[in-house]
């Protein structure tokens, strides 16, 4: 059976971070292996505390993770702090030739930070040289400094963090977009210059009803586990829309009201 290791925040109602990614991998046929790297207090629509996971046990647990599974992907999504974030670029240091799918999960919907701002510099770090990064439009314009208007600033944009971050590929999100929900999907070769450089829209739909929780989240997991079956980066970037697509027609509510996605 392929596995992935999932390094992400705690959701202990289990619509979002490492409690989904594990319902997802499952869903998949994939063995979840999972370090997660925060705990938090929530209820599906606001996140009410974030207790970072102490940084010298996050890299303990990684390095006996990753000795004992040997994950065929990663993904990686909520880091919570500076520290934390340093941990796992020093942990993976050890995975070379993993493919690994990073989520700049940088805040929660309802604002509340997820990453502190110190770390970005370290998250940066961590993101260089992966196999692909999952940033939506809000998280796109951090990690470049400057706001993107228009979906051809969103192109430049990511073309420019494929090449200064040396990714294989740049999944934008469009679900902040006006119109529809498109995503961008940037990508190249391994090691391939600027002018093997492909670009593709991937059409997308607004499913009727109030937001679902924890899409991000199932989104670059599914990827992850398409990877780790040995899937090309875009197929696995096709499947893992379209399994998050049928999760979302599925999605289900809470006692809270916080509709989450049904996992299958």
């Amino acid at each position: 059976m392929p596995s992935v290791l999932s390094i992400a925040g705690s959701d202990p109602t289990g619509g979002a971070g490492l409690q989904a990614d594990c319902q997802v991998l499952a869903a998949l046929g994939v063995h979840a292996a999972a370090v997660p790297t925060a705990l938090t207090i929530q209820d599906g629509a606001r996140v009410r505390r974030v207790l970072p996971v102490f940084p010298s046990l996050v890299l303990e647990q990684l390095r006996a993770t990753l000795e004992a599974v040997r994950p065929d992907a990663i993904k990686i999504g909520m880091l919570a702090s500076d520290d934390v974030a340093r941990n796992v670029l020093l942990a993976l240091a050890g995975a070379e030739g993993i493919p690994v799918v990073v989520d700049p999960v940088l805040a929660a919907s309802d604002g509340t930070l997820l990453l502190e701002r110190r770390a970005y510099g370290a998250l940066k770090a961590l993101i260089h040289g992966r196999c692909l990064l999952t940033p939506n439009w809000p998280e796109a314009e951090i990690l470049v400094g400057a706001k993107l208007p228009e979906r051809r600033d969103g192109e430049a944009a990511a073309r420019q963090l494929l090449l200064d971050l040396d990714l294989e590929g740049v999944l934008l999100k469009g679900g902040h977009l006006a119109g529809d929900a498109s995503d961008l999907l940037v990508w190249r070769p391994r090691g391939a210059g600027e002018d093997a450089i492909l670009q593709a829209w991937l059409p997308g739909e607004r499913i009727p009803g109030p937001a679902v929780h924890g899409t991000g989240c199932a989104l670059s997991t599914a990827i992850a586990a398409g990877l780790a079956r040995g899937g090309s980066l875009r197929a696995a970037v096709d499947a893992g829309r379209a399994y998050v697509k049928g999760a979302i027609r599925r999605a289900h509510p809470l006692a809270s009201g916080a509709r989450v996605l049904a996992f299958q």
